[in-house]
This record gives structure tokens, sequence and C-alpha cells, in this order.
């Protein structure tokens, strides 16, 4: 392990040399960037919503809308197949996904079986040419043909649905102008769009839900529209109703003279006569053609132009329209003209989107949380490096220059993989600063002890890195696994969280088995030290001999009742679930000048009928965090609420945050939470079968369980809300407190391999004396950088830290007084390790047995 030949050396210090360069560009402004040289790398780690504000938005398409379009297309079909193949018909009706129709003569049924047959072709389902039946034709006798929409027809048109508005919500975002969106489908009808430093979310939101179906229809004059209203109006025609204030009913014909279809461009701008803002079109030449067509025959005529079945204006024709082209006014804003001409020019969607979950920052709220961040990473930083200065002098300052290195590569590693670092993100780093000198102190420790026991300093520096080897990495592998499935079962900020997490507990490893064991290799090469440096003052534990297992009778006793409590509480008192997991709306404000009246705004919700609505300080007296239950409506109604909230409250208060979640999405987010702690327990426990035996996993998973229903029972009996970022802090107490276990269970397998008679207790005791400088330290230093985040971190990370934190205290308690004892109540053997030499026979009492030296 200190020998290093001299490729092996470039390599370490290329790597390090490399990354140094990439994650540079973090450290400079981009005005400082664009004045360096071409050559000097400009990419930068990705800023999530929550560091430089903007919207996440997701959005849902509407299978009812696909239904309802395919019903009236095929009705439509069929009426007209059976009017060009002449065959006479009655009762043509279409409702849910099946159309019906009656031939009045049973002789054309042959007729009508046949000239259906176009529509019931296979579409081509573009997967390994496969082909999809979309309708089926079924004769119910008496001359009555019924027709069925397939359900594989209807998830084919929703998938090109879904297709095909993510390129109209691509093409409508872009006109914003905004810079790096992202917009990806989620699942089967999802869309979900990112756009970083919005300053208005309001706008993106009326854009992105506007259907935008644009098409001109004559104004049917035949009868007054009134009667029309209040009786029946004619069968071509219906009745739609202005966008004015109160709306003005129209009587249209349902055929369309043009649609959008046939536009080429729309353009925002000013009627030359009264200056008002307009919106000017242009038609392709088919739809130049009908336009001027229609124009000419029905000179004198209103015509009504229509926009998601809404009429934005009615005028009346003049003269015939032959250019093509044409403006439509409509008391518009510039804004409101500008939007239209967006929509226009973008398409029109095929069916609606509903918002079902919306997560929207200030640009404000943004740049206080990097500032709250970057404070305590630098913060929590000094305070490790000090805490590991103190404790083992120069090779604390050994591990200090790893950790500064390993949070280079960390930065470098974020840039070139284009992730998005968010709050969580920097929680990730901050939490990586302090597990990261765990491998340093593991292998510290396993050197001193080695020459504690007698051997000199070089064989016991070679002995100290591979003897830790296995042991670092059994450790961070458990939390990997958690940080894998926090990954892909995660989202937005979780995921961030779980991405920096995992790349720190690799750039970890990479730096305690490189560039520590390097630096370690040039001290003894230059120094040629004979015993271990001053300032190492981790021996206050050594020779303590405390007897853990002695008290484990009182210490299972508090575990246990401490859990059933905890699962009382959950199940009688309940969490304070987040609008994560049961839905409705979080808003902070911010008062425009002065401190926030929580009892006014109290007032003011309270009017607007929303349920139950909630108002509390947060974080100084000008910020107030709203929380608003799910509405009854659906995710309409949630967006309704939010409106009504933002018209009543805006002008006197700033919103820097808003969370809306429909319930559709908070029952997703409830099973897909359970499931990822229960996948991650799942494949923790098989890799720790694989490694040692199955009363080590079965241990491991019994304390791990007793941690994560500690830290529910924490969050019942606080009252601190649980929402995804909570799952997140579950997970990582589950990762950190296996590591730990994992850590205390190798020196156990280590001395059942070495002590083959002695009693079970006795072995465990020793094993975690023998780890507890390790345990102590590694415990304190994640503690003091999770400190720091708690402190400084700012108010929207505070209760995951706080998670945390204690989630770190129970696990070094559980990986002591919970995993250790439950191999004796397993019976736990040493003759299942090595040979059966010396080892205790099945039938003899291990607490009888003596201890071999």
């Amino acid at each position: 392990m200190l020998y290093f030949s001299r490729w092996k050396t470039l390599l370490i210090w290329c790597v390090i040399a490399i990354s140094t360069l990439v994650a540079a560009p973090n450290f400079f402004s981009n005005d400082q960037l664009a004045k360096l040289p071409a050559w000097f790398p400009a990419k930068k780690v990705t800023l999530g919503l929550d560091l430089q504000g903007g919207s996440h938005i997701m959005l849902k398409i509407e299978p009812a809308d696909i239904v309802k379009e395919r019903l009236e297309t095929i009705v439509g079909d069929v009426r007209n197949v059976l009017r060009q193949a002449n065959v006479r018909y009655t009762g043509l009706t279409g409702t849910g996904q099946q159309i019906q129709v009656r031939i009045t003569d049973v002789a054309q049924l042959a007729a009508a079986r046949t000239a259906l047959q176009p529509l019931l072709q296979p579409v081509s389902s573009g997967t390994f040419g496969g082909t999809i039946e979309e309708v089926t034709l079924e004769d119910a006798g008496e001359g009555l043909l019924r027709l069925d929409l397939t359900d594989a027809g209807i998830a084919y048109r929703l998938s090109g649905a879904v297709n095909q508005s993510i390129e109209v919500v691509r093409r409508r975002v872009d006109e914003l102008g905004t810079t790096e969106p992202l917009i990806q489908r989620q699942g089967d009808d999802r869309i979900i769009v990112q756009v970083p430093g919005l300053q208005d979310p309001q706008r993106l939101k009326g854009l992105l839900n506007q259907t935008a179906k644009l098409s001109f229809h004559m104004v049917d004059t035949s009868v007054p529209v009134q009667e029309a209203v209040n009786g029946r109006p004619p069968a071509a025609s219906e009745v739609l109703y202005s966008t004015d204030d109160p709306p003005v009913p129209y009587l249209v014909e349902r055929q369309a003279l043009v649609s959008g279809e046939n536009l080429v461009d729309a353009q925002a701008s000013f009627n030359q006569q009264n200056n008002e803002p307009v919106v000017t079109f242009r038609f392709d030449a088919r739809g130049a053609q009908r336009f001027a067509q229609a124009t000419q025959q029905n000179v004198g005529r209103p015509f009504a132009i229509v926009l998601d079945d809404q009429v934005i204006s009615a005028p009346v024709i003049r003269e015939p329209i032959i250019g093509g082209s044409g403006q439509i006014s409509g008391n518009f804003s510039v804004e409101g003209a500008n939007d239209l001409a967006v929509l226009l020019r973008a398409g029109a969607l095929p069916a609606t989107l509903t918002v079902v979950e919306e997560r929207t920052v200030g640009p404000g709220l943004g740049a206080d949380s990097i500032r709250a961040g970057v404070v305590a990473s630098v913060i929590g930083a000094i305070a490790v490096a000090g805490f590991m200065f103190a404790f083992y002098g120069f090779f604390g300052l050994l591990a200090n220059i790893a950790l500064a290195a390993n949070i280079i590569m960390i930065l470098a590693v974020l840039s070139l993989i284009g992730s998005t670092l968010t709050l969580p993100g920097i929680a990730g780093i901050v939490l990586t600063m302090g597990m990261a000198v765990d491998s340093n102190v593991l292998i510290y420790e396993r050197i001193r002890e080695e020459v504690k026991s007698g051997r000199s300093l070089l064989p016991a520096i070679d002995s100290g890195f591979k003897r830790a080897f296995g042991t670092i990495v059994d450790a961070n592998l458990t939390t990997l696994i958690a940080a894998v499935v926090l990954f892909y079962l995660g989202s937005g900020p979780v995921r961030g969280f779980a991405v920096t997490l995992a790349v720190g507990i690799v750039t970890t490893v990479f730096t305690a088995f490189t560039f520590t064991s390097w630096m370690f290799a040039m001290w003894v090469r230059r120094a040629r030290p004979k015993q271990l440096p001053k300032g190492i003052r981790t021996g206050i534990f050594d020779g303590r001999g405390l007897p853990f297992m002695s008290i484990r009778k009182y210490t299972f006793a508090l575990a246990a009742a401490l859990s059933i409590a905890s699962v009382i509480g959950f199940t009688g008192v309940g969490m304070n679930f987040g609008i994560d997991f049961r839905g409705g709306s979080i808003i902070e404000l911010k008062a425009r000048q002065g401190d926030a009246d929580i009892g006014d705004i109290r007032a003011r919700l309270d009017q607007l009928n929303l349920g139950e609505v909630q108002a509390q300080g947060f974080g100084s007296t000008q910020d107030v965090l709203v929380r608003v239950q799910a509405q009854d409506g659906g995710e309409n109604a949630e967006q309704s609420a939010l409106q009504r909230i933002r018209n009543d409250l805006e002008q006197d208060y700033e919103f820097r945050r808003v969370e809306v979640v429909g319930p559709a999405v908070s029952s997703e987010l409830s099973f897909t939470a359970t499931l990822g702690v229960g996948v991650a327990l799942l494949f923790i426990l098989i890799y720790i079968w694989v490694r040692f035996e199955w009363q080590f996993a079965v241990g491991a998973i019994i304390a791990t369980m007793h941690d994560v229903i500690l830290t529910m029972g924490l969050f019942v009996l606080t009252g601190i809300e649980f929402n995804l970022t909570s799952i997140a802090a579950i997970l990582t107490i589950v990762g950190y407190s296996l590591n730990d276990t994992v850590v205390v269970y190798d020196r156990m397998r280590e001395n059942l391999r070495r002590y083959k008679k002695m009693p079970l207790s006795e072995l465990i005791d020793i094993s975690i004396n023998q780890t507890l400088s390790r345990t102590v330290l590694t415990s304190l230093t994640t503690m003091i950088a999770l400190s720091a985040l708690y402190i400084f971190g700012g108010e929207v990370i505070r209760s995951f830290t706080f998670a945390m934190l204690f989630g770190v205290a129970v696990g070094t308690f559980s990986s002591i007084y919970i995993a250790a004892p439950v191999l004796i109540a397993f019976r736990l053997r040493s003759d299942a390790f090595g040979t059966n030499e010396g080892a205790v026979s099945p039938g003899t009492s291990i607490a009888g047995s003596k201890r071999r030296t």
C-alpha cells in the first residue's frame, strides 16, 4: 500500500488536477468566466429551482378528452360512410367507449358492415412492427351495430397525445425566451415542465393550461340567441359564450369554416385606428382559399372567432377577406395579445392539460437559499476540519487535505454529468463531509491498533490500510444502496440529494485508498518516522473494557418501550403529513412593507371558504407560511384556490415559494415513499446476508427498523411536518445506521475467527470497545456537519436536518445496543466462521467457554 510507481502517482495527481480544473468554473461568476481563455472549462453545476428560482409544473393529460374526441370522430365517420353507402340508419349515438347505430333495413346489414370496415383497420403500434386494434364491431341483433373503442386503442391515442403535447409545450415555453427549460414525459400520461429563473410562473401556467384550439364559425341568426339559450338550439348549432365579463352568449354553427391547423403565423400588434392590442394571423394556401370562399358567401353576416369553446370576438364580414390574413381583436392587454400569439404559433394541444403538481420558488428566496447553503457548508467544513486536527494532529491534517480533494471531486463530477444541485443536494454534500472522515478514522484507528499491538510503524501503516479496506467498502455500499433507491424512486430535490450522496460515497472511497495512502507514502519516504506522530488523542477510549452487553436487557426494554410508544403515537395521534402526502398547498409569503400581519392573513383567507387554512410565522417577522387543505374538487380546484389566494394577498405580500400537490400525485407519493423504504431495506438485507451471515442480516434490519420507528416517533412527538425530504432523511438514516452497524459487525466477524471459544457476549463487548473510538468520532463529525446545516442552512431545510441529527444519535445507539445483542438472541456461533478446530460445539453453552488468547 505504501509503494507508488511514478505512473500511479502521475495518475492520482492528474485526476485531482482535472477535477480542480473542471470544478473551477463554479467559483467564478459568468462575467469572470467570459474573460478567461477559450480552453478553460465553462460548465457549472446546474442550480435547482430552489436555489435560483423558477417553476416545476407537472401536467396530466386527461384521458377523458382523448376518449371524447375519438368518440366524436368515430360517430362522424360512421355517419359519413353510411350516407355514402346509401344505408339508412337511426339512433346513432356514442356514450363511454361505445357507439351504436340501428340499421333501418335489416337487408342492408351486410352493406353497413362493409361500409364500416375501413374504420376497423388496425393501426401500427410502432413496436417491432406490431399493430393495435382500435375499434371492434359487434352485431347486437335486430339491426343494431355496436362499435367499441378498445382500451389498447385509447392507450395508443393517449401515448400519441402525450408526445404531441410535449412538442406543443416545448414550443410554447421556448417562446417565453427562458434558458434551459426541462420538458420530459413521466409515466403514461404526465409531462414535467421545469423552467429555472422564471419571473412570472402564473404566465407559464396560463400558457400551458389552454388547449388553444382556434376555429372560425358562422354565427347562426336563424333563431334569436336568447331563445336558443332558454330552449333547444338547432341541431347544427350550439351556444357558446364570450370571454367578456359578464359573458355574452352566441349561437354559432358547429361546423368550422377554418381551423387553427391552417394557421402559419400569428403575431401581436396594434390596431392602427384605435391603437388597441390585436393579434394578426396568416393562413396557409388551403386555409386562405377556404376563408376567402366563406367570407365571399357570407358578406353582411357575423362570424365567431372561437378559442377553446369561448368566443373571442364576433365581427361582421364587411367584405370578402381574400388575402389569407386578418386580425383578432378582443379587448386584449399587450401581454394577453402576446400570449395568444404564442399559443397560436405553437399550435393546439390534442387534449386539456391539468396542473396536478406545482412547485414555484421566487428568485429572492433562491438567492437566500444559496447564501444559507454556502455559509452552512463553509462553517461545517471548518468545524469538521478543526475537529479532525484536534483529535489526530498531523494525521488529521492529511484527512483534511483528502476532504478538500473529495469536495472538489464531487463538484467536478456533478459538473460533468450535468446534475442539478438542490438545497437537499447541498445537505448531501455537507453530510458527505461528516461521513468522509469516517474512512480516514477507520484507517487511522487500525494503524494505531497495529502499533499498540507491537508492530513497527511501516508494517502497521500497511496493515492498517489493508484491513480497513473491506470494512470501508461494506460500510459505504449500504449507504450507496439507500442513495440508489432514493434516486430511482424519488423526484426533484430528493433525487438531487441522492445524486450528491452517491457521488460523495464514490469519491470518498477513492480518496481514502489513493490520495490518502499516497500522502502517507510520501510522509514515510521523506520523514522516515519510527513512531506515530504526536497529537493523536483518540486513546482515551483504550482499555475501557465497557461491559455493554451486561445491560442489554435494560437497553432492549427501553428500545422496545420507545418503539411501541412510537407505533402507538403513529397509529393513534398520527404524523403531521405535508402536502406531498395529503395534497393541498403551501405558500411562503413575505410582507412587501413592514412586518407580516398573521391575524389579518387568517381573516382574509377564512373568507375565501377554502377549508382548513393555517398561517404561522416562518423565519423573520416579515415571513409567513400558509397551509391550505386539499380541495374537494380535485386538481383544478387546487389551482382555483391558489389563484383566489393570489388575488387577495399579492398586493401586500411577495409569493416567495408555492407548492401545490393534487390528490392523484399525493397518493402516488405515499405509495412510492413506502416502497422506497421497503426496497432499500430488502436490498441491504440481501447484501449483508451475502457478506456475513443471516444472523447479521436480521440483526442489522432489526436495528434499522428500530431507528426508522423512533425517527417516525420523533415526527409524531414534535409535530414536525413529514414530507418528501423527510423520506430522504429516513433513508439516509438507514444508510448511516447500517454503515455504523457494519463496522461493528466486521470487527465481530474478525474476532469470531480469532477467539473461537470466547463467550459471545464478551466477544461482542471487546469488538464494540475496539471500534468505540471510530464510532464516537464519526458520529461527532457527522453531527457537527449537520449542526452547521441546522443552524445556518435556513428554515426550509431545518426539519430535514433535525431528523437526521436525531437519526445519527439513534443509529449510533442501535449499532451498539440493538444490532449486537440480537446476535446473542439468535444464538450466533463461532463455528460459522473459519474451521471447526477449537470451535464451540452446537450443544455447548457459549457462556461456559473460556477465552483463548
